[in-house]
């Protein structure tokens, strides 16, 4: 079952289904727009020469619907699109499989490719959703943020005698309730555990 938010033309949603770019299309159908763009981004056998078996994306929903909802919003008005949708699964998300799909749609084509492109920068930057590479065997996994080149944490390692990561001091996160706390000034997502405010 998915989780979202549908305002003012611009629909987000997580979930832990199969995606479906033909439903997130429709989202965005309308008789003022010319073009509909969608982008599928995958789940690839690969990461830096390692054989990846799967991802598995977890986030902080609250923040991460509503951070979502802004970015699409965003993008809408500055390209001024006929509507705007954006979709993250979470959950473990086999090879090959849809992890985000994002629909546009304008009146023409050119500002809906860039308003694509430019949303799924901005949600890989700022929403607050993680992955974890799961390599298999003895390689274990790393978790890190949802964005390219992101410096991981590695779990389930395999024995002892694993090399530790480069820059060892940058790289461990203290674990919470949840997993692993990524940004520890962020209290709240994943890994925190609830949010408590001090007064």
């Amino acid at each position: 079952m998915a989780r979202e938010i549908d305002e003012e033309s611009c629909y987000v949603a997580l979930t832990n289904n199969h995606l479906n770019a033909q439903s997130m299309m429709d989202k965005v159908r309308s008789p003022k727009a010319g073009a509909i763009v969608v982008f599928a981004g995958t789940t690839r056998d690969n990461f830096a020469g390692k054989p990846v078996k799967e991802l598995q994306y977890t986030s902080y929903e609250p923040r991460a619907l509503q951070t979502m909802l802004t970015i699409c919003k965003t993008v809408k008005e500055k390209h001024s699109l006929t509507g705007i949708a954006m979709i993250h699964r979470l959950g473990v998300v086999p090879i090959a499989e849809e992890s985000i799909l994002i629909a546009v749609s304008s009146p023409h084509r050119q500002a809906a490719w860039k308003a694509g492109e430019e949303a799924l920068d901005e949600c890989k930057e700022k929403v607050e959703v993680w992955k974890k590479e799961e390599f298999g065997g003895e390689e274990g996994g790393v978790w890190r943020a949802n964005r390219d080149g992101a410096v991981g944490v590695r779990i389930d390692g395999g024995k002892g005698d694993e090399k530790e990561p480069e820059n060892d001091s940058e790289n461990e996160h203290a674990m919470g309730p949840l997993g692993p706390i990524l940004r520890p000034g962020r209290p709240g997502e994943r890994g925190h555990g609830p949010v408590v405010n001090h007064r």
